[in-house]
């Protein structure tokens, strides 16, 4: 894990430290957890740098919308592994709207719904997006391994794993800044779906954080933590692997990236 390095304040230096420490103290495992996953989130990505210095085709740009839906479907499906997981009733209540948030109360509303009104925004077929008959294979792979994570993980784990979210306003403010000025062709009130997600992500996370906190009483939990936020974002960084490998990259471009991911693979 990248957090092995030493460094003044990171905790395996701590630890060495102070080998009778029972866990991190809160600030300390707070920066562990927003530095491990700052640095392994997809805004690094190459794929996202092209998007949004305005580099992307209209093609490309439509390819990340029809595939991205996928993820988005197999939100509330994570969610609702999460949710039967927890014996506590205020805790499930609370878990509960992130669902609502993408469903919809009724049929049209919530986040899949405004995510296909993006995909009509950048020209593409609704009804063929919402099939996912079109969504690349690796993308999808991808996808159900995250479900299948949380559904296999203990709660603790599963919720940390969400922890990306902690990243999710920043980048969904330059995604909005960005798709305004370098694709006026996309209709602005497409874009509804990111502008409502800034304000529901600080939120989600930072209830997910107060979840964990309370929960990861020990030095191992609090590690297992942060390998579970750092396997989500591994998950995200390769749908835009295989995203770019379909419809961005050169051959030699594709035997750069393969290597890449081989050896993110090795390190994590």
């Amino acid at each position: 894990m990248g957090s092995r390095m030493g460094r003044d304040g990171d905790p395996v230096v701590m630890m060495k430290e102070d080998p009778h420490r029972d866990r991190f103290p809160k600030e300390a495992f707070i920066e562990w957890l927003k530095r491990e996953g700052s640095r392994r989130y997809h805004d690094h990505h190459p794929f996202h740098k092209l998007m949004h210095n305005g580099n992307l085709t209209k093609t490309q740009l439509q390819q990340w919308v029809l595939n991205r839906y996928y993820y988005q479907t197999r939100i509330p499906i994570k969610d609702a592994f999460i949710i039967a997981k927890s014996e506590d009733p205020a805790f499930r209540r609370m878990w509960l709207r992130r669902i609502r948030d993408h469903d919809g109360e009724q049929e049209g509303e919530g986040g899949l719904a405004l995510w296909l009104e993006l995909a009509r925004g950048v020209s593409l077929d609704a009804e063929v997006v919402r099939s996912c008959r079109y969504v690349l294979p690796g993308v999808r792979l991808a996808c159900d391994e995250y479900v299948r994570f949380v559904r296999e993980a203990p709660l603790l784990e599963a919720v940390a794993s969400s922890l990306t979210e902690l990243f999710a306003p920043s980048l969904m403010a330059r995604r909005l800044e960005a798709w305004k000025r370098h694709y006026p062709w996309v209709r602005s009130e497409s874009l509804e779906y990111f502008q409502l997600r800034i304000a529901r992500a600080t939120l989600d996370s930072s209830q997910a954080v107060e979840f964990v906190i309370q929960h990861a009483t020990t030095c191992a939990l609090q590690e297992r933590c942060v390998r579970a936020l750092i396997k989500k974002a591994d998950i995200l960084w390769t749908m835009l692997d295989h995203l770019s490998v379909a419809y961005v990259e050169t051959e030699s471009e594709r035997k750069r990236t393969a290597h890449d991911s081989r050896r993110r693979q090795a390190s994590a």
